[in-house]
């Protein structure tokens, strides 16, 4: 047998050319995300981009912010950075920890108003790219409803009738939701029907500019109108963690489920089954509905990526029509914020989609701005005094006049009021 001998140069290049193939880590709060990632989102990219290969690394929920902090500060952190909304991400670009993107070509599928979650102050620079907004409003059993014989409730008047209902029947819960990880309380409660009475974004600027308190008007109202969902949450309702909660609507045993339309996707996995249907925030005392449009998730470039001409490509493909449609429908209930066209398929995701015609939109009060201050922080008292007026232990008043005392006792233009 003839030997064939390669020239080491050739050796050389041939190693170089396969080494080409860049890896990038996406850091992610969304580790129920996961499978939709590995299974679709990536190897969509990877087709496009067979050069760049893409590992989705999540961390929990609750630990997503300390544990990004820390990798940040080791060097260890990913080539993306999943951005939350507002002012945690603009500390991160602050810090010079993620890169302008106002040079990304994607940029411009972007409205002002999509990007102001992931600008500065100013508007001048955008640091995360938007990928979707949630919408909040409640998700019911479609089969209970026709059961009990109710009727998709518009008002609050209606809504708690339907719920008392539901109670004197004995054999479902009327409201599923529990207090014990505190957030669900502010974020699926209070900040669900309040936008409603505080009229949307009216009241929302109004605490910022110092205009409107916690303690008083359409945000007091807010935590008394949340105060009235007590006799009807799930018995032990007070150790029932977001989980079992889900648990619990998924298997038939409530009616009613206070919902972020992120819970659609979750739900369509736990029981295919289940015939879901959704509704938005009931009208209380005549006011037209608004519903928390919120901004839920971005993405940027960690500014000490070793790849950044890869993670921009990436970032480019996320602002496209292409992932507007994959991500909408992979995970019904992310509405892209991209201005470009998609469908989304899932009906119930629908239903939640035609409320930005139906509705005033506005997003979570604490969100932009008001919660700088680490201790006291706006976010946190909402979980807490939220959780803590539908156990019982506060009033609504006292909940309003700790979360302003605690506001007004850093923040200028709440000095005072």
């Amino acid at each position: 047998m003839k030997r064939i001998l390669i020239p080491l140069s050739v050796l050389l290049l041939a190693g170089a050319a396969g080494a080409q193939k860049t890896t990038l880590t996406i850091e992610s709060w969304r580790n129920d995300d996961l499978k939709t990632w590995r299974d679709s989102i990536i190897p969509a990219f990877e087709k496009q981009h067979p050069d760049i290969h893409v590992v989705f690394s999540p961390s929990a929920p609750a630990e997503y912010n300390a544990v990004l902090d820390a990798k940040l500060k080791a060097g260890t952190a990913g080539d993306l950075i999943t951005c939350r909304p507002f002012d945690k991400s603009l500390e991160l670009y602050t810090a010079k920890r993620l890169t302008s993107l106002n040079s990304l070509s994607g940029l411009k599928n972007f409205d002002d108003v999509a990007k102001a979650a992931w600008s500065t102050d100013d508007g001048k620079t955008t640091f995360c790219i938007p990928m979707a907004s949630v919408i909040h409003g409640f998700i019911y059993n479609k089969a209970l409803f026709k059961e009990l014989g109710l009727n998709v409730p518009t008002t609050e008047a209606q809504f708690l009738a339907g719920l008392t209902k539901i109670k004197q029947g004995g054999k479902y819960e009327p409201l599923v939701m529990g207090t014990k990880d505190q957030w669900e309380s502010a974020t699926m409660g209070y900040q669900n029907i309040g936008p409603t009475l505080w009229n949307g974004e009216t009241g929302r600027k109004g605490l910022i500019s110092g205009a409107a308190q916690y303690n008083k008007g359409g945000f007091l109202q807010a935590f008394q109108a949340l105060s009235r969902w007590t006799p009807f949450l799930p018995r032990g309702y007070q150790a029932l963690a977001y989980p079992d909660a889900q648990n619990m609507f998924a298997q038939g045993r409530g009616v009613v489920y206070p919902a972020g339309s992120w819970d659609i996707g979750t739900f369509r996995q736990m029981n295919p089954k289940l015939d879901i249907g959704a509704f938005p925030p009931y009208s209380i005392d005549g006011k037209k509905c608004v519903i928390d449009d919120h901004p839920d998730i971005g993405m940027g470039i960690n500014a000490a990526s070793k790849n950044q001409a890869a993670a921009q490509t990436f970032l480019n493909w996320v602002a496209s029509d292409a992932f507007a449609t994959l991500y909408a429908n992979a995970l019904p209930g992310f509405f892209p914020l991209a201005n470009v066209k998609y469908t989304v398929k899932d009906p119930v995701a629908q239903e939640f989609l035609k409320w930005r015609g139906q509705c005033g939109k506005s997003f979570r009060s604490s969100y932009q701005i008001l919660s700088r201050n680490a201790n006291p922080n706006n976010e946190n008292d909402l979980w807490n005094v939220s959780a803590q007026v539908l156990n019982g232990s506060m009033t609504p008043q006292a909940a309003g006049d700790m979360v302003q005392k605690n506001l007004a006792s850093w923040y200028a233009p709440q000095k005072g009021k």
